[in-house]
């Protein structure tokens, strides 16, 4: 929305063994466009010879020129895309970042977000190493510079085991790419296989939309080089307890990906039942906020029978809204994006159904929109609980005391709202809804429990997301 969505920061892609491998990572860059919009790049390996292009912009824009991909020639490629925090939005900050050591190139995606960045940056700069970006990613790639070990792929692994946090990584070398994952696996990574071609990606719907085929997720804490010699797994870490990112299902994804092993859709729908089983209500239609919250409310419908309406209009194709200092003109920012159909709400009890509510000015002014449309009631359903605490793990969120469940109760957002009534998912029925046994997910947005403590910075505990140096 417009400045209270939550947003994930990148979505990363690699192709090894194809002659048009730069084209099927634009395609696949484009299906994960959701992932980050604020910049993207590619860069190839033709026999040693490395090319890169990367810009600014979405897919679309910074690949515009016809003759790019002639320039991006070879086999093997890797992309990204990027969604930035704070401060951190910069043409330096693109990826993929690609650098030489002794002679020999190496390049990195990363999506995820290091909790020890900092901490290791301050060891990296003591020790005489040069920084050209602002992100935790480049500080990986002089870890792996720094190390001693004889091959590549060692060397990205003993950096890895001095990371924590959250990171799906792709590496690119002169002849390999190689796919790397915390021992948590916070973030989603995918291999697939294209004829005798491998693919790695953020989600499965880069799959698909170049004819590739799922074969398995890169396993939590798994390493995996990809050469003219096969696959090698590598596992530098000690196990640990697996974290999944439970946003991945809520808002992240797209519902036509498998993530974490599972359909996303099917999980939508389920959390949407859920939902209705906890929280039934009299009413007329349901309606979502589109269009992340699309196949939740479909759920919601379906096990309540309350008929399921399009009430309100995204339009798509709308780029930033500017920020103008006239609050009556700020106000319409909503309205550029949304507008409801009247002749659905009008005179009806409507059941509004969103996937999360962050700081809750764009949910007020979308339920004030419905309210003037002639809803007759307004109940307002969230298929997940309330967001009490920041992210560590490679999602832009606000602060704690910019959440709005934080400091308020649910009594207290209603009312705010302007509802007849919220409800929110619970936290148990929530983290119920995969079907794979032994799956454990990171709820800390929702629960304050972290899976990995913040680090300390002069003996102190970071309370707040590092909300520059991300990937």
């Amino acid at each position: 929305m417009v400045d209270d969505m939550i947003h994930d920061n990148c979505g990363v892609m690699g192709i090894f063994g194809h002659p048009r491998a730069a084209r099927l990572a634009y395609f696949g860059l484009y299906s994960l466009q959701h992932r980050g919009q604020e910049s993207a790049g590619i860069v190839t390996s033709d026999d040693g010879v490395i090319h890169m292009h990367k810009g600014m912009g979405e897919v679309n824009e910074v690949f515009s020129s016809g003759d790019t991909f002639d320039k991006l020639r070879g086999r093997v490629a890797i992309g990204h895309n990027r969604y930035s925090t704070t401060g951190a939005s910069s043409l330096i900050n693109i990826q993929p970042f690609l650098i030489t050591n002794r002679h020999k190139y190496i390049a990195i995606a990363h999506n995820g977000n290091l909790t020890n960045s900092a901490q290791l940056r301050d060891k990296l700069d003591a020790q005489g190493s040069i920084f050209q970006t602002t992100s935790d990613t480049e500080v990986i790639l002089h870890l792996a510079t720094h190390s001693r070990k004889r091959k590549r792929v060692e060397k990205i692994c003993e950096a890895l085991t001095q990371c924590k946090g959250a990171y799906s990584l792709v590496f690119l070398t002169e002849n390999s790419i190689i796919a790397a994952r915390d021992t948590f696996g916070f973030r989603p990574l995918a291999l697939g296989k294209l004829r005798n071609a491998w693919i790695v990606a953020s989600e499965t719907c880069a799959f698909d939309i170049i004819g590739a085929k799922y074969v398995r997720d890169i396993e939590p804490g798994e390493v995996l080089e990809i050469s003219k010699k096969g696959l090698k797994s590598y596992f530098p870490h000690k196990k640990t307890k697996h974290a999944f990112c439970i946003f991945e299902y809520i808002y992240f994804s797209r519902p036509d990906s498998i993530v974490f092993g599972e359909n996303v859709d099917k999980i939508r729908r389920r959390l949407g039942r859920q939902l209705a089983r906890e929280h039934p209500v009299e009413a007329d239609i349901v309606i979502s906020i589109p269009d992340s919250a699309n196949t939740a409310t479909l759920g919601y419908s379906e096990e309540s029978g309350i008929r399921f309406e399009i009430g309100l209009i995204r339009n798509h194709y709308v780029g930033r809204t500017f920020i103008d200092p006239d609050q009556s003109i700020r106000d319409l920012d909503v309205k550029v994006k949304f507008n409801p159909v009247k002749g659905v709400i009008q005179g009806k009890r409507v059941v509004m159904v969103d996937d999360s509510i962050v700081r809750g000015t764009t949910s007020k002014k979308l339920i004030k929109m419905v309210r003037d449309a002639g809803a007759k009631e307004i109940h307002f359903r969230v298929s997940s609980p309330p967001i009490m605490s920041p992210c560590f793990y490679g999602i832009d969120m606000p602060t704690k005391a910019e959440l709005i469940a934080s400091n308020q109760t649910v009594q207290d957002i209603e009312d705010y709202l302007e509802v007849d009534s919220l409800r929110y998912l619970s936290l148990d029925g929530m983290l119920s809804m995969s079907s794979l046994p032994d799956t454990n997910f990171c709820s800390s947005c929702f629960s304050g429990k972290y899976p990995i403590k913040p680090s300390k910075i002069n003996g102190k505990h970071l309370l707040e997301p590092q909300r520059v140096f991300n990937a």
